[in-house]
């Protein structure tokens, strides 16, 4: 074994060694299996690996030294029935030669032969895989080195040295891990393991998002979308932009209010002065959040009462609720006897809030990021946005990741082809580098993603102005829409879809909308009713990119403001990017998420994220 051992390090001389980890002594699988050897090269080898069990098998083991039973003297040419008796205790052998007689040949010549009573040893196959790679690691365990159920069940993690060989019995692994010493191991109740079962639908995944990583698809989704994070940052900065982090706090409001998620700390307050039973000018307290909170009391009183078995804890649960109770009663008089004071039912100070003003969580990072430019030149951003739309779409998060950027001194052409290029470079960046993530989630979601990815590398985008893609819909004969295409209105998902997925048949970039369903920060166009805005729809997912070029004329912007409905005084602070020195700009919002969700060919895009958060769905 070591001749043959030493012939394959000879024919892989160059990728014998491997590097360990800089900040571990373990060894990423990855290191191992991805080698163009696949670890040929890496047989005798003693290292440590780490890992997750996919699967086991045992099977009976060559009986180690020591191992043995008691020995036996018996004749050379031993029967089963000799053999049989050999068996018999000692104290009952006399016995049976009283009626048996010995049955021992004269001429048969005595042999020793072992009979074991321990239980035969075994070995037990593990495939363990760390989350760095597709591939699995055969790993050996003979049964004297670990108690083989509790290494064995799936899910199970195991931290062990050994040596590297190739397997004995030819088969799918080229390589295997000889274990010698098992330095940790992570037990599992397969009685309570949500996992235990092999290859369980995304839907029923989604339950368990902080143990669903640890399922191949979403292992390698996860790692598809490692690298469409790697390639956005590679592709901005191989071009010139500026990494700029953004605030997720904003005073800024760019959508309708009704969804947007408000950041405050009111209802702080309102539970400190229950507590204190005070009594002050706190117009931030709503009177409807006292009353909730005596609902909630109520409930915990009812349910110490039932029980009756804290007393004590009864007994402060009844004094808090009493003292809501006061609160609430306090603030009713007030109420009456000033019905213009901020107590009144629904009115919220917000002077009395933490930033003394009412703040939100972002829904878009664009103007903000336009401030950077201004100064830097082209700057981008990758981070979190929220919105508060009680959606159950399976193309909707609360809480989405985008990537924004913003260039001074360029036009929409401009911006158009920085969009297409960097969709471009993206796909082609996964097709490089994650084929064996690409092959399994083809395999196991969409047979099509891969062809779908290699069709924008290899595709010029089609581009058609608003208008044109009105007439267009309203011109086919074969499909029937849900809501009718007309001049003036968003397109709809469905529309999007029939322009990407039939008519072209590849990426479409569909620019100058209608100045009422955009923002009143892009650029009117000489027409007077459009704006310079594009949306770059991709086939199965929709919409990926939407952007436009922002309007740099003061005297404009201002007269957009006010058509759009909005309080001036918020947007002050905007305005003086166009009195100081103002620049021209363009930029785009990229969904991240719809990304990961074309990539991989995904149906929902609560699978394209690590923890989705939805109306009504927030597990951990």
């Amino acid at each position: 074994m070591a001749s043959e051992e030493a012939a394959v390090v000879a024919k892989h001389p160059i990728e014998h060694l491997i590097d360990q980890s800089k900040y571990s002594k373990r060894i990423l699988l990855k290191t191992i299996l991805g080698r163009s050897d696949r670890g040929l090269g890496l047989v005798g080898e003693r290292i440590i690996i780490c890992g997750w069990v996919k699967s086991s098998k045992e099977t009976g083991g060559n009986i180690p030294a020591g191992a043995a039973g008691r020995t036996v003297t018996v004749a050379e040419d031993v029967t089963c029935k000799e053999i049989i008796g050999s068996r018999i205790p000692h104290f009952l052998q006399s016995i049976v030669r009283v009626f048996v007689g010995d049955r021992v040949r004269p001429h048969g010549k005595p042999t020793e032969i072992n009979i074991p009573v321990k239980n035969v040893p075994t070995v037990t196959y593990l495939l363990l895989n760390d989350g760095s790679c597709i591939s699995s690691l055969q790993v050996v365990v003979h049964s004297s080195e670990a108690l083989i159920s509790k290494i064995s069940p799936i899910g199970t993690c195991i931290l062990a040295e050994g040596v590297m060989r190739q397997p004995s019995v030819a088969g799918k692994q080229v390589i295997e891990l000889k274990v010698e010493k098992i330095l940790h191991v992570g037990t599992v109740d397969l009685a309570k393991y949500p996992l235990a079962k092999r290859r369980l639908p995304l839907e029923i995944l989604r339950s368990y998002p902080h143990l669903r990583p640890k399922t191949t698809v979403v292992a390698s989704v996860t790692r598809i979308r490692n690298a469409l994070t790697h390639g956005t940052h590679t592709f901005f900065q191989n071009n010139g932009f500026l990494h700029v982090h953004m605030p997720v706090i904003t005073s800024t409001d760019l959508t309708d209010r009704s969804n947007t998620f408000q950041a405050t700390t009111l209802f702080n307050k309102a539970e400190k002065i229950e507590d204190s039973n005070v009594m002050n000018d706190h117009g931030a307290i709503n009177i409807e959040v006292v009353r909730a909170a005596i609902k909630e009391k109520s409930k915990r009183v009812q349910e110490l009462q039932r029980s009756n078995s804290d007393k004590e804890a009864l007994l402060a649960a009844l004094w808090d609720l009493q003292k809501t109770n006061e609160l609430a009663l306090q603030m009713e008089a007030r109420e009456k006897s000033s019905p213009g004071t901020s107590f009144q039912v629904g009115k919220v100070d917000f002077s009395e809030d933490f930033f003394s003003r009412q703040a939100y969580l972002t829904a878009s990072s664009q103007l903000h990021l336009e401030c950077y430019a201004c100064a830097l030149g082209s700057v981008y951003t990758f981070g979190p946005t929220f919105r508060a739309e009680k959606s159950h779409s399976s193309k909707h998060l609360a809480e989405s990741w985008m990537v924004e950027i913003d260039m001074v001194f360029a036009d929409l052409e401009d911006l158009m082809n920085c969009a297409e290029d960097y969709l471009k470079f993206l796909c082609q960046q996964i097709l490089e580098n994650c084929s064996d993530d690409l092959q399994l989630v083809s395999k196991r979601i969409d047979k099509a993603s891969i062809d779908r990815l290699g069709s924008i590398t290899s595709s010029s985008f089609e581009r058609i102005t608003y208008t044109k893609a009105v007439e267009l819909l309203n011109e086919v004969t074969d499909k029937e829409f849900v809501t009718k295409a007309k001049w003036g209105i968003n397109l709809a998902e469905e529309h999007e879809r029939y322009l990407a997925d039939e008519a072209y048949k590849k990426p479409v970039i569909i620019y100058d909308h209608p100045k009422e369903v955009r923002p009143f920060y892009v650029r009117l166009n000489d027409d007077g009713t459009t704006v310079a805005t594009m949306d770059i729809v991709v086939p199965k997912v929709g919409t990926l990119i939407k952007g436009s070029q922002r309007e740099e004329r003061l005297d404009m912007i201002s007269r957009r403001i006010v058509e759009c409905g909005l309080k001036q005084d918020q947007y002050e602070w905007y305005f003086d990017l166009r009195r100081h020195g103002s620049a021209g700009s363009s930029g785009f919002s990229f969904g991240f998420d719809h990304m990961v969700m074309f990539t991989a060919g995904l149906h929902d895009i609560r699978d394209a994220i690590p923890f989705p958060r939805t109306s009504g769905q927030l597990i951990c």
